[in-house]
């Protein structure tokens, strides 16, 4: 059975040992003995700077303050848990299928609505 050495309290080290645990903390420039970072690091190093969040789609996205009735608002939050995708993901699908539809009226190749009697 392997028995780890338990390290003595420094109260009861010698001179010798605690210069011996000290001389590298009274180099100077210690930065100066360091090369550049292996391959492995630098790419590890590069992910770590990467923006975090949500991922880039398009050109990318921006935050916008929009006022939605509160009763619409809890019906598109409760369709966004049943769907189990964010609220402003299906803001985005609302409108582009808006912004589809007024292409296709301005294209002229809209369904047209059956018109309503008149009662």
């Amino acid at each position: 059975m392997n028995k780890t050495r338990q390290a003595k309290p420094s109260t009861e080290l010698t001179v010798q040992e605690l210069e011996a645990m000290t001389a590298e903390l009274d180099a100077e420039f210690v930065a100066d003995t360091f090369g550049p970072p292996p391959p492995e690091v630098r790419a590890r190093l590069r992910r770590a700077k990467q923006k975090r969040g949500r991922p880039r789609t398009g050109r990318g996205s921006q935050a916008i303050s929009v006022t939605i009735e509160k009763t619409l608002l809890t019906q598109v939050d409760a369709l966004a848990r049943r769907r189990k995708t964010p609220r402003a993901q299906l803001v985005a699908r609302g409108l582009r299928a808006v912004l589809a539809a007024e292409q296709q009226v301005r294209r002229g190749t809209h369904r047209k609505r059956p018109s309503r009697a008149a009662p």
